[in-house]
């Protein structure tokens, strides 16, 4: 096939990272592949530069950037339609929301303006199929009311301009048939493809203690890690208040704040402000191949965002064989649960806090949960599992 994919921006991110491994992997099975982006500015960091030898093709559209800004929309929709009729694609598949718009709009309005290129390639229905990728939904609960609607609006008319929608969590697809986007028989499942043996590959006993040296953490501290960008809705103030809590008990446990992002000086003064300096790390911006070192360099990782599609971060500490600590937000509860760490209300400091403190006192019940977590995600979130369901999405139609 040929295969054109379409995001916003290739920022490090797990909408990001996800699409680049289906265009990796697809490729890897003799697809045609093409990936329209536009420019990867932002303060979270670039993603593209880890793929720059991969077997497929990226074409930047600079005019294709996040905010709303009518006149670059409308010169980012002409140059992807113009794109699309070069390329005459037998998909096109979108992620992220400005890209999920523009680019299913491009790519509905040239439907049936072409043929499939090899003549015994038998397609009944117009070409190209098109597809979007739910990563994390436009709207939440956390937006005023005509924000919300504005984007259910947006998000029910480009539903009927696709053919399939995958959605990366069960919860994706319940969130958005509630809110009337779209018809049951369009939703598919793919949990978001993690490079496995990343994290499973442990590091060196020297490579953790040069990491935790680098931030000051000793061997004998215990370390809760939490890998999110510094943004809003990500739940950094509740785990600065559960350690202001914590801190006293456990006086030899230190925290570790993995990323990058606009409130990074807000979240600096709130731990200045909760005399916590002395144990809360902040690394900043981490390349994605030292994700795996910060987690194995770790014990418990606690994940507070008040909205995520399914954070990549919680099946990745899972690989790490540590256990986890989730708000119960959206795709949380698919992979979260007593068997494999603790799941607790959104903004309940409280749970947040009793969570940590039974992992804190019961190794053993942090090692079981690790392995359990492994295992239970190794083979539902390798890439295999997730470009097989694409593929058969695509199979349905083609």
């Amino acid at each position: 096939m040929k295969i054109v994919h379409i995001i916003t921006r290739l920022i490090v991110g797990g909408a990001q990272e996800n699409t680049l491994i289906t265009c990796r992997e697809q490729a890897r099975r003799g697809h045609k592949v093409y990936l329209i982006t536009g420019p990867s500015t932002g303060p979270e960091g670039a993603l593209c530069e880890r793929f720059n030898d991969m077997p497929f093709e990226v074409i930047v559209v600079n005019d294709m950037i996040r905010p709303i800004k009518p006149l670059s929309d409308l010169r980012a929709y002409r140059r992807i339609k113009k794109i699309l009729l070069e390329i005459k694609p037998d998909v096109v598949h979108t992620h992220s929301a400005k890209a999920g718009i523009i680019g299913r709009i491009a790519a509905w309005n040239i439907k049936g303006s072409y043929s499939p290129a090899s003549a015994d390639y038998q397609v009944k229905k117009p070409l190209p199929m098109v597809v979007h990728t739910i990563h994390g939904l436009a709207f939440h609960e956390y937006q005023s009311p005509w924000l919300k609607n504005f984007y259910i609006t947006i998000e029910k008319y480009t539903a009927a301009k696709c053919d399939a929608i995958i959605g990366v969590a069960d919860t994706m697809r319940d969130k958005a048939l509630a809110a009337g986007i779209g018809r049951a028989d369009m939703y598919t499942t793919a949990y978001s493809a993690i490079d496995i043996e990343q994290f499973t590959t442990a590091p060196t006993f020297q490579q953790i203690k040069d990491f935790r040296r680098k931030y000051g953490i000793s061997d004998q501290s215990k370390v809760i890690v939490c890998v999110a960008r510094l943004a809003e809705l990500k739940g950094h103030e509740y785990i600065i208040e559960s350690a202001r809590k914590l801190t006293g008990r456990y006086p030899e446990c230190m925290w570790l704040f993995v990323g990058n992002g606009e409130l990074t000086d807000k979240i600096k003064h709130q731990i200045h402000l909760a005399s916590l300096a002395y144990k809360i790390r902040l690394t900043g911006l981490l390349r994605p191949e030292q994700i795996p070192l910060a987690i194995h360099s770790s014990d418990i990782l606690v994940h507070c965002s008040l909205r995520e599609g399914l954070a990549r971060v919680l099946p990745q500490a899972m690989l790490c064989g540590k256990p986890v600590v989730s708000f119960d937000i959206d795709g949380a509860k698919e992979v979260v649960n007593e068997n494999t760490g603790r799941l607790i209300a959104p903004e309940d400091v409280e749970g947040l806090t009793d969570a940590c403190e039974e992992l804190l006192d019961n190794p053993a019940l942090c090692e079981r949960l690790g392995e359990n977590g492994r295992e239970l995600v190794k083979e539902k979130f390798s890439p295999k599992a997730m470009v097989d369901t694409i593929q058969g999405v695509y199979e349905s139609y083609l």
